[in-house]
């Protein structure tokens, strides 16, 4: 089914619907230190059946409202609320935690935060032992529940075998197990390769077609999501909701609006508000890279275009087979020089004889599936975890022979989770802390850290607790403390988790601008499209090995070393490579590639 003819029918539906599993009446939650409330007033209904997609820019307070869901806020998390939240017809500010769980189920962004157990059939017992259901309940609860999302034939498996997607998965077999008629996730694809996005949301899709359950997504991977959307909730950035309706109505009639509130939008959608501004007919707006290929196969080029025009040399890409092994950088030495690195953690070796050449000013992605051993060799890079001596030199310093306040002035590094680096009190303190270390003159220090809280849009938190920060300011800040110090090389982990696509779009423009400038970036992610738009130089690592190191358009251009590595064609891809009525498109792979690039419309 179409995300479209599903939006028209949840309208049909929602006319005769019964009560409402959700009903959120002008929430507005304030943290204990925070100056205003995020959301400030979100109102919105959900239903049994319906896939609600919440939306808005970072610092709306999604994530926020997610935890007022089940009780979390207020009472594990201490918060001031306004307005109303009722599950069930119960009030959530009233009701205990324990009692929610049964109506709502949660599911974070990382399922190692909410696995505690030793096989996957304790863990989803788990939750309904301590509900002191019968045993033989708790057992159908745990069956129905595993076979659900594909993992009853593993249920006696230790959780730490399955994939980054199979431990998502479970963490939603546990929610499912509770009974709970909501299911509410929150970024849930985040951290996993494009294989495991496709495992939950084909445990997700599952659940839909039951009908007998609600399910809310927060998620910034919108070309994953809208395929089992119903309805979308967008709040403004004071966490204000100001638009709620189907799919049709939200994303595609209102997307020039939200991509310019900073919103993220599906890749093929931003592509297509580029083709109309190049004065392409593309209506309806396309939603995925299936509706963005049909939609050029049935218009016709505007005249400014030159029909049967071949690619150009700049968009074009090399033939698959061919050899990986990657051509040394004549122009410099290298800055980064790795031979044979061996990393373990504890007594199990990780990385095994890993040899790589970085030269200054490359932007380098590295990818590969959950596990591969992408972050670990990014963290090796930058001495976070230990390497043997001799293995690793940045810049000319031994990466096993070297304090981290030394090296930390080579290599600046950012966390996947921004917390794991934060040690002061004030974002303008964290800003500091490394200056301050290098003796610098307080004049300089303070006028550094202030051109970076402008630069990231944290004026206004100078002396906001870095806890309290939203999920996206964090990440800002967090590259902001590596950003400061002025190192010849950044390394960061998902650089774009946690921001809206107008924070990620300056973010990942600055990190290119720094790139030209002869700063080499380093950075591992599972976004494809970001990969292709950005990075010279594509690393895939698998099973602690690195499979493939070549230029970026060469790796894409290789359908099967992408699948064997767990990866997938970037969207952008996908929708052109199949095009054959204009070839002119056909080669393109960059939304800065398109024409109309020229417009208003900026790239993710």
């Amino acid at each position: 089914m179409t995300s479209a003819s599903r939006g028209a029918d949840a309208a049909t539906a929602a006319a005769s619907a019964p009560q409402p599993v959700l009903r959120v009446r002008e929430l507005g939650v304030r943290h204990e230190g925070a100056d205003a409330d995020a959301p400030a007033s979100a109102t919105f209904d959900v239903r049994r059946g319906e896939v609600v997609l919440l939306l808005g820019p970072s610092g709306a307070g999604k994530s926020t409202l997610a935890l007022a869901l089940n009780g979390l806020i207020p009472h594990a998390v201490p918060a001031t609320l306004t307005g109303s939240v009722h599950v069930d017809g119960l009030d959530t500010a009233m009701t205990p935690v324990a009692q929610l769980s049964t109506r709502v189920g949660m599911v974070f962004q990382d399922p190692d935060a909410q696995l505690v157990t030793g096989t996957l059939l304790d863990e989803v017992a788990f939750g309904p032992e301590n509900l002191r259901i019968p045993v033989d309940e708790v057992l159908a609860r745990g069956e129905d529940a595993l076979r659900r999302v594909g993992l009853w034939d593993r249920r006696y498996d230790n959780p730490d075998l399955l994939s980054g997607g199979g431990r998502q998965r479970l963490a939603i077999a546990c929610a499912l197990a509770m009974g709970s008629p909501l299911l509410v996730l929150d970024e849930p694809t985040a951290n996993l390769d494009p294989q495991g996005i496709e495992e939950v949301y084909a445990a997700l899709a599952e659940l839909v077609t039951a009908g007998d359950r609600a399910i809310v997504l927060v998620e910034h991977n919108l070309d994953a999501v809208v395929a089992i959307t119903d309805r979308v909730v967008v709040l403004d950035h004071d966490g204000r909701t100001v638009a709620d309706g189907t799919v049709d109505e939200v994303l595609r009639a209102r997307a020039a609006e939200l991509h310019e509130m900073g919103v993220w939008l599906p890749i093929s959608t931003i592509a297509a508000l580029r083709l109309r501004s190049a004065g392409w007919r593309l209506d309806p707006l396309p939603l995925d890279s299936d509706e963005l290929r049909a939609a050029l196969e049935a218009e016709d080029a505007p005249a400014t275009v030159t029909p049967g025009a071949q690619p150009t040399e700049a968009c074009s890409t090399a033939p698959s087979g061919r050899s990986y092994a990657r051509e040394a950088t004549a122009s410099s030495e290298p800055l980064i020089r790795v031979r044979g690195l061996r990393t373990c953690r504890g007594r199990r070796e990780i990385l095994h004889g890993i040899d790589l050449d970085v030269a200054p000013g490359e932007f380098v992605a590295i990818v590969g599936a959950n596990g591969a051993g992408k972050t670990t060799l990014l963290q090796s890079l930058a001495g976070v975890v230990p390497v043997p001596r001799g293995q690793v030199t940045v810049d000319d310093v031994d990466v096993g022979r070297t304090d981290l306040r030394t090296l930390s002035r080579r290599i600046g590094f950012v966390f996947q989770n921004p917390e794991h680096q934060f040690i002061a009190a004030t974002v303008f303190d964290e800003l500091a802390h490394g200056l301050r270390q290098q003796k610098l003159p307080h004049d300089v220090v303070r006028a550094r850290a202030l051109e970076v809280l402008r630069r990231f849009g944290l004026e206004n938190k100078a002396d906001v607790h870095p806890f309290l920060l939203s999920g996206g300011q964090k990440r800002r800040l967090s590259v902001g403390t590596a950003l400061v110090a002025g190192a010849p090389v950044l390394a960061l982990d998902e650089p774009t988790f946690g921001q809206d696509r107008a924070r990620a779009d300056e973010l990942m423009h600055l990190l290119s601008t720094l790139s030209a400038a002869g700063t080499t970036i380093l950075v591992v992610t599972h976004d494809m499209q970001l990969v292709t738009e950005h990075a010279h130089r594509t690393i895939v690592v698998g099973e602690g090995r690195i499979i493939a190191d070549a230029a970026t358009p060469e790796i894409f251009a290789d359908d099967e070393l992408l699948r064997s590595a767990g990866l997938r064609q970037p969207p952008l891809r996908r929708a052109f490579a199949g095009v054959t009525r204009h070839p002119e498109l056909g080669g393109i792979t960059r939304l800065a590639d398109l024409p109309g690039a020229g417009a208003t419309v900026v790239t993710p």
